[in-house]
């Protein structure tokens, strides 16, 4: 198609340098159409203005979903909550599904990783990234008819980020929101005032970081008492290990929900979800581990959602314990695996390559030109020799039983034997393995070496911190590097697009050389439902039921 350029061009008028620089980028080829608006909504710019630059430079446009009939009762299966519901300190599947039916985030990611706006209308950054504004919607109110305001977006985060309570969004606000950075400017205007400039931060306040619904500011740690929110659903019943039910919210201030009913079941077990959907006892299933995926595969009355997600298991060694101490057995241990089988093999296809780094391919800044590491015995026996271990080492590795880890860690196990590793597997549930998740009380952090699930997230930045910065609470490899640390200051405060790749490939580079994570392949999300279903968006952050109908 041809290219507009006066179009662009009067476009470009009303955009900031920052915001001028993704044209930029889009226009030489090197940010393709997805990655486009998912940098350009991240910044606030709304998507019918990124939509009509595409447009104008030759990209087209996509046809709108035919919308779904309304009525009827919806009904899902998913895990047991843990324990009481409290989006401020939840951590579990099972309790965040019913928390995105009833309240609300700033913002949410779509399928393709764009930001839409919800209870937020548009965002900015100062120059420099450290002060994000955020305009918020009017004549929104919480089901039980007080207007949401700005007070209870101060609040929420304001909990959020409270270092003496116990918020789980702490590992994503450490070091860049502090309890009284978020400030009301208007009764619909806030302000995020950040411990450090940070490019990407409105991620953080959206359904990426599911502890971020906004929840009134006089609310008390009684949620799963009313469900109280500004969302398409309000409560009907819950009873705590059986279900829920909620209805629609005639009130609501976008457009109603089209089914009438949602009823959540809950199940203690994957299996007795996956009988449930075969039998028809349930429409949706939340996501199923890729261990059992081939039993719905394989089931006519069934479709599974594959969403290509961010997801991975990193395989970490301790830097400060023999013999991952010497580099050069870290990086012979990489050597070793053949990731085409744990992609085509183990995953079935359906899972992206890794290249030791949590730069997965979905991230747009991601740098596709370092080298893929790929098995190489003789290089990896060299190393291996040259680091004194010619005639390899024993070791076990400590993982968790959960979806494909055990089946990852025993073809690690025999990928390690080529080069003289010899590996012994202690495979433990998932409670022994977290511990307390705090050093000296954890097997994932206290372990020679092990295999952690880590889920997915739209941008990296915590997986860049928590499980590697020198003084990241998720270090599991103790991995200390100033270098290190200093890249992903750079990455994280970075605006542009440019910057950030740039800043990414220096990443990429050096823990391909450092090797203290194995990060082999980022598996799809599969989200299993009846033939009948339709309507459901399919992205990594969960169930959102309210445009979902039954054919």
């Amino acid at each position: 198609m041809p290219r507009h350029f006066m179009t662009i061009d009067a476009a470009r008028k009303s955009l900031t340098e920052i915001e001028n620089s993704a044209v930029d980028e889009l226009l030489a080829g090197r940010l393709d159409r997805r990655n486009f608006l998912r940098h350009g909504s991240m910044l606030g710019l709304s998507l019918p203005l990124l939509g009509g630059i595409l447009g104008a430079a030759g990209f087209g446009t996509r046809k709108a979903r035919a919308e779904g009939k309304p009525g009827g009762t919806v009904r899902a299966g998913v895990a047991t909550p843990g324990g009481a519901i409290d989006p401020v300190t939840f951590y579990d599947s099972g309790s965040y599904q019913l928390v995105f039916q009833t309240a609300e985030f700033l913002c949410i990611t779509q399928p393709d990783l764009t930001l839409k706006p919800v209870l937020a209308e548009s965002w900015s950054p100062n120059a420099d990234g450290s002060v994000w504004t955020f305009k918020l919607r009017k004549g929104v109110k919480f089901h039980n008819g007080e207007e949401f305001k700005a007070d209870d977006v101060v609040a929420t985060f304001d909990r959020l980020a409270d270092p003496n309570g116990a918020s789980n969004a702490l590992s994503v606000f450490k070091g860049l929101l502090s309890k009284g950075g978020t400030r009301k400017v208007d009764d619909h205007t806030v302000a995020f005032h950040l411990d450090a400039p940070n490019g990407s931060f409105p991620y953080s306040v959206s359904i990426d970081n599911y502890n971020a619904v906004i929840l009134p500011a006089s609310y008390k740690g009684d949620y799963e008492k009313t469900f109280e929110g500004t969302g398409p659903f309000r409560m009907e019943t819950y009873t705590p290990k059986v279900g829920a039910t909620f209805v629609r919210n005639p009130d609501y201030w976008g457009e109603k929900a089209l089914p009438d009913r949602l009823e959540f079941k809950f199940y203690g077990d994957v299996q007795p979800r996956i009988l449930a959907l075969q039998a028809g006892e349930v429409d949706i299933l939340d996501a199923v581990p890729l261990d059992v995926s081939q039993v719905v595969l394989n089931s006519p009355d069934i479709m599974v959602l594959r969403v290509p997600s961010t997801a991975h298991r990193q395989l970490h060694m301790r830097c400060d314990m023999a013999p991952f101490t010497d580099k050069r057995v870290r990086q012979a241990l990489a050597l070793s695996i053949d990731r085409s089988k744990l992609v085509d093999g183990l995953c079935r296809g359906m899972a992206a390559t890794g290249n030791d780094s949590p730069f997965a391919p979905a991230f747009p800044a991601t740098d596709k030109s370092v080298p893929q590491r790929t098995q190489d015995i003789a290089k990896a026996k060299q190393l291996m020799e040259a680091a004194g271990l010619a005639d390899g080492f024993d070791i076990t590795l400590t993982t968790l039983r959960y979806s494909d880890i055990p089946g990852y860690a025993q073809l690690f196990q025999n990928f390690a034997k080529e080069i003289g590793a010899r590996i012994s597997l202690n495979i433990e549930d998932q409670d022994k393995y977290y511990g307390k998740a705090v050093f000296g009380q954890s097997d994932w952090l206290d372990r020679p070496l092990g295999i952690t699930d880590y889920a997915h997230r739209s941008v990296p930045n915590v997986f860049l911190k928590s499980p590697l910065v020198s003084d990241g609470p998720w270090n599991a490899a103790h991995f200390k590097s100033p270098a290190y640390d200093g890249m992903v200051t750079s990455y994280l405060k970075a605006l542009d697009i440019g910057a950030q790749r740039a800043a990414a490939s220096d990443i990429q580079k050096l823990l391909l050389d450092e090797t203290p994570i194995i990060f082999s392949y980022f598996p799809d999300l599969l989200v299993p439902v009846r033939k009948n279903v339709s309507g459901l968006p399919p992205i990594a952050a969960g169930l959102l039921l309210d445009r979902v109908s039954l054919g």
